[in-house]
């Protein structure tokens, strides 16, 4: 993983170089094909994702909750709740993502409390996300 193509996604992108160089020797970088489930609705999660280039649609009970895009990232709910995946999340078009399994995730949680912040503030809106489907 490069530390410059990591400045280019909002999740990252005021880091100082040397904690992107940190964070690039705990992600892996995947190409993953058009229709392929990235996550699934139930399963319990053990990777963090952000896409980097392509699309994918978020499910909920079998209804479209989301689109995400370049920049987007998902699966920490999972991660930072200890809890089984609330959605499938399904490839739209061929993705390369970033991956960040459990252990790394929690690394960079603990020595980067800034990005850990960022990411607990979407938890809370992914959370009525998934409540208004539910309603809904």
């Amino acid at each position: 993983m490069d530390a410059d193509r990591l400045k280019k996604l909002p999740l990252f992108e005021e880091l100082p170089h040397k904690d992107l160089e940190r964070i690039a020797t705990w992600a892996d970088e995947v190409d993953v094909p058009e229709g392929k489930h990235l996550t699934e609705e139930g399963a319990f999660g053990r990777e963090f994702f952000v896409i980097e280039v392509g699309t994918a649609k978020v499910e909920h009970e079998g209804k479209v909750i989301a689109e995400l895009g370049p920049g987007d990232y998902f699966g920490e709910l999972a991660l930072l709740e200890h809890q089984r995946r609330q959605a499938t999340v399904i490839a739209t078009t061929p993705l390369r993502v970033i991956v960040m399994f459990q252990r790394e995730f929690e690394a960079m949680e603990h020595e980067m409390p800034e990005i850990a912040a960022r990411i607990r503030a979407t938890v809370a809106l992914r959370k009525g996300l998934i409540e208004q489907a539910e309603e809904g």
